[in-house]
């Protein structure tokens, strides 16, 4: 009687409808999601959804152009990636040209030193400060339209009632369909990477190991792509790493390994890590041969190049896959690429790496995020849509070093990628410029100096 007084069909019928609602839910990610990770196929949805996002922000700039127009308001700003605009001219050329405007003597009479090569050096200084060709490219790029996310332009204001409910009604999306089913991709895809690369692990060396870990790495990969609601687009397949080689790509984001590796698994390298990251890694490394390193073992750069010569020398091995720029860049620039892992002497396999902006910012600035914070910006926006380009083999040229074998391949990812090929180290994100920087200009203006007197010597 007890049970039957307490009995409430209402309570009985919530039950029924949430254990259907996460029979439906479970199943859709089963059948539309899973299953084709697994199998690595496409129904198309993602494509179609990337077009539908395109013709909402077709008409939604529009009525921003209009409304601008009609309150004349000023909608774009004028945007450039320099502020400055700078010809590109020698030391010695910018210094002449001085002497040229300030002395109607000729050149050749001049003294070793005038004082209006000051001028030369002050506008220099003030020029990095105005422009600096670094700091800005730690920053998020700005947009000339609005995506519906940001206020990415700050002269957006409020245009219309119905672009502000169309905004509502995307954060609604977002935030309550987009983000939780992405999440629980997210759990999905790492929880089966751990469980499944440990159960792996426990089989012995040989062809059905390294068969089942490339499998399973893809499979879950591939969900976890999805968990981003990536849309990819690869070229020149035939050009894609081989066992034995390195690939080098340039670095935007922490998502840059899993846009690789859904397309063909490769042997990471990096710092072991402690908490989940570090789960993950010692998972990992039990089905395939990692690289992880200690922290004191990082600052050894002839440990390092060892371990990773050893590793290309086994052609069974999965090829390495490297970042050399060491730092995250936002997509609009490729930085000085660290020599370490070109000196080992092995193939180069090259891969530009491009994202739109337009549907969400894949950049993560560490100094300003965490990652949890950076993952959870990036499930909460449209959509991460990229190409990747696999570039042609390369290696090194007879007499060629390291230093500049280097320079050539980060020249052909910039080029392919349409980005800006800069000389800096990305380490000055977080660091002090290097006295050898300063001490090269000194040179450069000391051998302007002295070639001007033994030129004057010799007439």
């Amino acid at each position: 009687r007890f049970l039957l007084l307490d009995f409430n069909p209402f309570d009985n019928l919530l039950c029924i409808l949430l254990g259907i609602s996460f029979t439906v839910w479970f199943t859709l990610l089963l059948v539309f999601i899973i299953v084709p990770a697994i199998f690595g196929v496409s129904f198309g949805i993602r494509r179609l959804y990337m077009k539908t996002l395109l013709k909402i922000f077709e008409w939604a700039t529009h009525r921003i152009e209009r409304g601008a127009k009609d309150n004349n308001h000023l909608l774009y700003k004028p945007y450039s990636n320099a502020i400055i605009a700078k010809e590109p001219t020698s030391l010695e050329e910018e210094i002449n040209e001085i002497r040229r405007r300030g002395s109607n003597r000729d050149l050749d009479s001049a003294s070793e030193f005038e004082m209006s090569d000051i001028f030369y050096f002050c506008r220099r200084g003030v020029e990095s400060i105005m422009d600096d060709e670094v700091t800005k490219r730690f920053s998020a790029e700005e947009l000339e339209s609005w995506n519906l996310l940001t206020r990415s332009n700050y002269n957006f204001q409020h245009i219309s009632l119905r672009l502000t409910v169309l905004w509502g009604l995307g954060v609604v999306i977002r935030y309550g369909f987009l983000l939780p089913l992405r999440v629980t991709l997210a759990f999905t895809g790492v929880g089966l990477l751990v469980v499944l690369t440990s159960i792996i692990g426990f089989l012995p060396n040989g062809r059905m190991k390294n068969f089942l870990s490339e499998q399973v790495h893809l499979m879950c990969y591939r969900i976890c792509v999805r968990a981003l609601t990536a849309i990819i687009t690869y070229h020149d397949s035939e050009n894609k790493p081989k066992n034995g080689g390195i690939c080098v790509a340039n670095h935007t984001s922490p998502i840059d390994v899993i846009i690789l590796a859904s397309d063909g698994c490769y042997a990471m390298v990096g710092q072991i890590h402690g908490g989940l990251m570090g789960v993950i890694q010692k998972s990992m490394v039990k089905a395939c041969p990692h690289i992880w390193f200690e922290r004191s073992e990082v600052k050894d750069r002839h440990l390092v190049a060892k371990r990773l010569s050893d590793h290309v020398e086994d052609t069974t091995k999965l090829p390495i896959l490297i970042f050399p720029e060491g730092t995250c860049i936002n997509n609009t620039s490729v930085m000085m690429f660290k020599k370490g892992s070109f000196e080992i002497g092995s193939t180069v396999y090259p891969v530009a790496i491009k994202y739109d902006p337009r549907f969400g910012d894949a950049f993560w600035n560490s100094s300003q995020f965490g990652m949890v914070n950076y993952l959870l910006r990036m499930m909460s926006s449209w959509a991460i849509v990229c190409s990747v380009w696999y570039l042609p083999p390369m290696t090194k040229e007879e007499g060629e070093d390291a230093v500049h074998f280097a320079s050539r391949v980060k020249a052909a990812i910039a080029r392919q990628g349409g980005l800006v090929d800069l000389l800096w180290d990305g380490g000055l994100k977080r660091g002090k410029v290097k006295d050898t920087f300063k001490e090269e200009q000194q040179k450069l203006y000391s051998k302007m100096l002295v070639g001007t007197q033994e030129d004057r010597s010799r007439s």
